[in-house]
């Protein structure tokens, strides 16, 4: 058995990763981590203000150290900020884990993004923004996908039940 997270939740902005990672653990039993938390707590910023402040590359950097540590150490839930997968290193580490990817459209997206209100990488037309990220990504999170599970139309709960279905079929 593969050290490391229980699984790893990948997805955009919206898809629902912490929601649906702290009710998969909290079913599980297990300890559940987000990595964007994890970087505000050892920096005592906001994601926000070192993206606003330091720029996008800083808070990558930032975001891998933190998914290396949990890689290491954690051995529940994972769910990662949206972009984690850009940095190679992330996705080495990724790899032979078994990682989820939480799809949504666009419309479901928005609907729970709202104006994207504190999340600078959708100022400027959230909307459009999020499309040109998803568009990046999308490869991404299907390269490093045991299974994609679709969350538009569903609440937490549902999209919680299809993951734990997911890795019952992954262990037979």
């Amino acid at each position: 058995m593969t050290a490391g997270p229980l699984v790893v939740l990948v997805g955009p902005m919206g898809s629902g990763k912490s929601t649906v990672g702290a009710l998969l653990a909290e079913r599980l039993g297990v300890p559940f981590l987000d990595t964007d938390h994890a970087v505000e707590r050892r920096t005592g910023r906001s994601v926000a203000d070192i993206i606003t402040t330091d720029g996008e590359p800083s808070f990558r950097a930032l975001e891998h150290e933190a998914v290396a540590r949990a890689v290491a150490e954690h051995t529940g839930v994972l769910a990662l900020g949206g972009g984690a997968v850009l940095h190679a290193g992330t996705r080495a580490l990724l790899a032979e884990l078994p990682t989820l990817f939480l799809d949504v459209g666009v419309g479901e997206a928005m609907k729970r993004l709202g104006e994207g209100t504190g999340r600078p990488l959708l100022a400027d037309g959230p909307q459009q923004r999020w499309e040109h990220l998803m568009a990046d990504r999308r490869a991404l999170y299907l390269g490093l996908a045991r299974a994609v599970v679709p969350t538009d139309d569903r609440t937490p709960h549902e999209i919680e039940r299809a993951v734990t279905e997911e890795l019952e079929r992954e262990k037979a």
